[in-house]
């Protein structure tokens, strides 16, 4: 077997192929866009480049044929409540079910990573944001992959577990059929919100991006800054985020709502654009751009996804939630309220499944629990510690 570094454009573009060749004969496999990929590695494009740096491989069998790839990352801002050791990163795993072949990999990650003074490695995990191409899937392998979501065959699990790995925390994926009614109580304390004059809601507009965008930012930094490693964000970067979004972005589905005209929680879902982009086959050139448009407009996309929600810590507990929820319900399912009475109309969309939650935010996952019930996927944040002596501690629970 032979491990090459990637340091050319032609060793990049293998480093895409061994995904597609891994997983090829897989009908649930999506190709992710090329370009979501590459940006990654691009210092142009990703800002974690100003404070960490990343390298990657492939691996090659004796006569030539790409068998598996990994990338390492040295990131100085990457931390979790708790630890006390630095920790570096690896992603884009990519083996054949063979032990050696993996090992091989995962050493090659380990010790570029001692060398930059790292004592533990977390994966597979992004160089960046948590939102994309983070944990290796445990559940739901016979689910296609929401985007910019990791997508692996069963037996990763056990290459990884063999090498050393243990599961530092689990990422819960939720989803439902609208074509239901939720938990009476979240009826039951939207009515009591509702008598509240000062309550108000809106989805989002496009023409007004930057003033939700604004309000984004309120809301998540109140709610989410110094959790889960999650740091505070700037407007600029939120405005940037939603005018992004704008091309695929439903208005119907992006929910905010206020307390005396003050944003106290959001409720952000996007179409699961992987249900368009699996025509493009992993490219986005012009002509891709066009077909993704054609595609946009004529292939139904019934299913949605949940990738942010939330109320400020002082609107916690106080059926805020409640409230945000049914109030996006009211539009996404055609919820009719006669005589107090809660009754479904045709939804707009058929399915939900909400970006994964950590398992150590007990509280998030009660609530995605109580509104979804069914755990659609599960990942798996692993961690090896380079001393093999030091004791093992998952990341701590949230409270």
């Amino acid at each position: 077997m032979q491990l090459i570094e990637v340091t050319t454009p032609q060793l990049a573009k293998e480093f895409l192929r061994v995904n597609v060749e891994i997983n090829k004969n897989n009908p649930h496999y999506i190709i992710p866009l090329e370009k979501d990929v590459n940006d990654v590695f691009d210092p142009k494009k990703n800002k974690s480049f100003r404070f960490g740096e990343a390298t990657r491989w492939i691996l090659k069998d004796n006569s030539g044929k790409l068998i598996g790839r990994i990338a390492a990352f040295a990131n100085k801002k990457y931390k979790n409540k708790g630890d006390d050791v630095p920790v570096g990163g690896m992603g884009f795993f990519d083996s054949i079910n063979d032990q050696t072949a993996a090992d091989m990999l995962l050493d090659v990650a380990k010790h570029w990573l001692l060398q930059k003074g790292f004592q533990a490695m977390d994966g597979p995990i992004n160089f960046g944001e948590r939102d994309r191409w983070w944990g290796l899937v445990v559940k739901g392998h016979n689910i296609p992959p929401m985007y910019c979501m990791n997508f692996n065959a069963p037996y990763y699990q056990q290459l990884l577990e063999n090498y050393g790995f243990k599961g530092f925390f689990n990422q819960i994926c939720f989803a439902m059929s609208t074509n239901q009614l939720i938990q009476k109580k979240y009826y039951d304390r939207h009515a009591e919100c509702s008598k509240d004059p000062n309550y108000s809601s809106a989805h989002i507009k496009k023409s007004q991006l930057d003033k939700f965008a604004a309000d984004f930012t309120i809301v998540y930094n109140k709610a989410w800054a110094g959790h889960g490693g999650l740091k505070q964000l700037e407007e600029k970067v939120v405005r940037k985020m939603f005018h992004s979004m704008k091309p695929v972005m439903d208005e119907r589905v992006n929910w905010f709502i206020y307390y005396k005209g003050e944003p106290i929680g959001v409720w952000i879902n996007l179409p699961d654009l992987n249900r368009w982009f699996k025509y493009l086959n992993g490219k986005f050139t012009l002509w891709h751009k066009l077909k993704f448009l054609w595609v946009k407009a004529t292939v139904p996309n019934k299913k949605f996804t949940g990738l942010v929600f939330g109320v400020v810590p002082e609107f916690q507990g106080k059926g805020a939630d409640s409230y945000l929820i049914i109030e996006g319900c009211r539009v996404i399912q055609n919820l009719k309220i006669e005589n107090g009475n809660y009754i479904l109309g045709k939804p707009i969309y058929d399915d939900y499944e909400m970006q994964w939650i950590g398992e150590f935010n007990p509280k998030m996952i009660n609530v995605a629990e109580a509104i979804a019930g069914n755990r659609s996927r599960i990942l798996t944040t692993y961690r090896y510690l380079f001393d093999r002596t030091k004791e093992f501690k998952p990341h701590p629970i949230l409270h």
